[in-house]
């Protein structure tokens, strides 16, 4: 079986193409890219069409991530389509969350960091900061997406 996961943040530029390079890379040094099927959306359209940030792309290439995605607003078709809708903070989840009444669908949403070992809450936005916050969302999401493997690894 493939597995579909959605990574999503509020504009689809910084925090859920990050999500989808760490895992996309992490599911291939595992042997598992061809099990699980990741992409990512924003539940604004504010970026529609645009790359990721060039600051968020700076600092996952250094540690060896490619953010190649082009920013999507989410759409109710995910809700069949994707396994997996992982929002980056409580915000996001909420939107997501409201967008469907259906029970089925809104079990699907989880938060980012409920698959860390380390953090809790939020994936914070970099957009506005410096240089340390873009470093502080990969540490997040490095640690959650090896918790996230950890649980496919179970049911693939």
């Amino acid at each position: 079986m493939k597995y579909n996961i959605l990574f999503v943040c509020l504009g689809n530029i910084c925090r859920s193409p990050s999500g989808e390079a760490v895992l996309n890379a992490k599911l291939k040094e595992y042997g598992l890219d061809k099990d699980v099927f990741v992409d990512s959306a924003g539940t604004s359209g504010y970026h529609e069409g645009e790359p990721a940030d060039g600051r968020m792309q700076t600092h996952a290439i250094k540690r060896g991530f490619n953010l190649t995605s082009i920013s999507r607003q989410v759409s109710m078709s995910d809700f069949d389509k994707f396994d997996y809708i992982i929002a980056m903070d409580q915000n996001n989840y909420r939107n997501l969350y409201n967008l469907t009444s259906v029970k089925e669908y809104q079990d699907k949403i989880s938060l980012m960091t409920d698959f860390s070992s380390l953090y809790t809450g939020d994936v914070p936005d970099p957009y506005y900061g410096g240089a340390q916050g873009f470093e502080t969302v990969l540490d997040i999401l490095e640690d959650s997406v090896d918790g996230l493997i950890e649980s496919l690894k179970s049911q693939i």
